[in-house]
């Protein structure tokens, strides 16, 4: 990467991580008020509690993943699908979740730099 697309990278990823970073404290803290982006194929079978739990500690891997910077085509592929599955199990609440979209795709942005796009 040249230093314009490390310098862009470098906020990408800042800008990603903290989105998940973010997203996964806020859940542990307020379990009950993200229960509702949790797919009910899910909750049917598996308690909501451990659901919450277990995706903010992905999240929280994925925040340390992306600071760190290592692998980044594949922390930066994986950030995107890990959005575009969120839009697609919760689109009874696009008028909330579309920014989900703008993010996966600047996580494909990022993907892209990785590679040397």
């Amino acid at each position: 990467m040249n230093g314009k697309s490390n310098s862009a990278a470098t906020i990408l990823r800042w800008a990603l991580a903290f989105v998940f970073f973010y997203a996964a404290v806020a859940s542990l803290r307020e379990p009950s008020v993200w229960a509702v982006y949790l797919p009910q194929f899910l909750t049917s079978i598996i308690s909501t509690r451990l659901l919450i739990s277990g995706f903010a500690v992905y999240e929280l891997a994925l925040t340390v993943w992306l600071f760190s910077g290592r692998k980044l085509a594949w922390s930066s592929m994986l950030a995107a699908i890990t959005l575009f599955v969120i839009t697609l199990c919760n689109l009874s609440i696009l008028d909330i979740t579309f920014r989900d979209i703008g993010l996966a795709l600047a996580a494909l942005a990022l993907f892209d730099l990785a590679r040397g796009g």
